[in-house]
């Protein structure tokens, strides 16, 4: 078979890529690489192998990219305090362009001529996916079956699986799609379409509701190192380990789940429902950190700046020249938030409890209101009669008006 007559498919095992691997069999005539990534979304991958050649894979990549998910950019977007539109955490959007990239590096290795994921026309997903291959390799081809096929639907999807005896994780009785991660997982489409429509309890897997959360409150600690996390409760563990046992002390107390109507970069608003509690903890956390350790402007500076970080990773812009400069800029904000932080996790919410660091900005002998020798508060009405000139000149002017 030619070289160049290659495929290499992003394949979760799912509904859509189950049936794309089948199809993209069919349509063309090519060697089907199925390519999974693991990110930690915890499922038994030598079963997602399995099934991947049967449903026709000539070769299966299983790559276990956790350890760098969480290092090289979880931790990054924790740094950049980036959050979308106020509330996502970003989950699946700091999970494509790594997926996307060993994708790339897979297919320059297997000189494929294509890359094909199971992303739809109307999604995000194929915008992170794809500017991710360009970024990365101009010259590779790209199959988008969703923008291609004649499947338009997820029910027409599962027809199509059940006439060709592919199994598949998703019925008409359950049809909202599942993305998971070490960071968290969402849920979207069927039932979830409607706004109205409260989800269903039973749908969570990484959370409890508060209302069933212990009724007493759980104590941690979390140290940073120049904005990272480094240890929980005085035990230092890898960055995987310290998400993972995160998710777990969030999961039990209700913490981290989210609805949100958010605007898709493609123009159209989309209903999703996320669950990230370790990222959520972590998130409040390290503000809580910069908190006692960041200069005020480089604070407010920084946070100018969360929107269009949040923004280039969700839109899909990671390996971009203004994402690069972006984080240049917040790796040098985050030189100094080195410290410990003590947390009260009770029933969905997140109490700070207590800060420390030696890079502490924070001078009791400054901010007392007690007696103190350093502040001479007759200072500040100097300070506030130059703040309120242009103020006073502005009514001036009015009332000769």
């Amino acid at each position: 078979m030619s070289e160049k007559n290659k495929i290499v498919l992003a394949y979760s095992g799912g509904l859509d890529t189950s049936v794309i691997l089948k199809w993209l069999a069919e349509k063309y005539d090519a060697e089907i690489i199925a390519y999974v990534a693991d990110v930690g979304q915890g499922e038994d991958l030598e079963e997602v192998r399995e099934k991947a050649i049967k449903t026709g894979a000539s070769k299966v990549y299983i790559e276990d990219l956790t350890e760098e998910f969480v290092t090289d950019f979880v931790f990054p977007a924790i740094k950049a305090n980036a959050v979308y539109e106020g509330v996502y955490l970003l989950g699946t959007s700091l999970a494509r362009p790594l997926i996307a990239k060993r994708q790339i590096e897979i297919a320059q290795e297997e000189k494929a001529f294509a890359v094909s994921h199971g992303s739809t026309g109307k999604g995000n997903d194929q915008v992170r996916f794809e500017l991710t291959y360009y970024a990365l390799d101009p010259d590779i081809q790209v199959i988008a079956p969703w923008r291609e096929w004649d499947l338009n639907s997820r029910t027409a999807l599962i027809e199509y699986a059940e006439k060709n005896g592919i199994p598949v994780p998703v019925t008409q009785k359950k049809p909202y799609s599942c993305d998971r991660n070490l960071l968290h997982i969402s849920y979207e489409g069927g039932i979830l379409e409607d706004p109205w429509t409260e989800p269903p309890e039973d749908m969570f897997e990484m959370t409890v509701s508060p209302e069933s959360a212990p009724d007493k409150p759980q104590y941690v600690e979390i140290d940073f190192e120049k904005g990272v996390a480094v240890k929980i409760d005085g035990k230092e563990l890898k960055p995987s380990q310290i998400l993972d046992s995160l998710n777990k002390i969030g999961g039990a107390n209700g913490v981290g789940r989210v609805d949100l109507v958010e605007n898709r970069f493609v123009g159209m608003k989309s209903r999703g429902v996320y669950e990230t509690p370790g990222g959520t903890i972590l998130h409040a956390a390290h503000r809580a950190l910069e908190s006692l350790t960041m200069d005020r402007e480089v604070m407010h500076l920084r946070d100018s700046l969360i929107p269009k970080i949040s923004e280039l990773i969700y839109y899909g812009f990671w390996y971009s020249p203004e994402m690069d400069m972006l984080t240049a800029a917040i790796e040098e904000s985050q030189k100094n938030v080195t410290g410990t932080i003590k947390l009260k996790i009770y029933k969905g919410n997140i109490i700070i409890a207590g800060r420390r660091s030696p890079y502490s900005l924070y001078q009791e002998d400054l901010a007392t209101f007690e007696e103190d020798s350093i502040y001479n508060q007759a200072d500040a009405t100097g300070f506030i009669k130059l703040n309120a000139l242009r103020l006073s000149v502005q009514k001036l002017l009015d009332k000769k008006g």
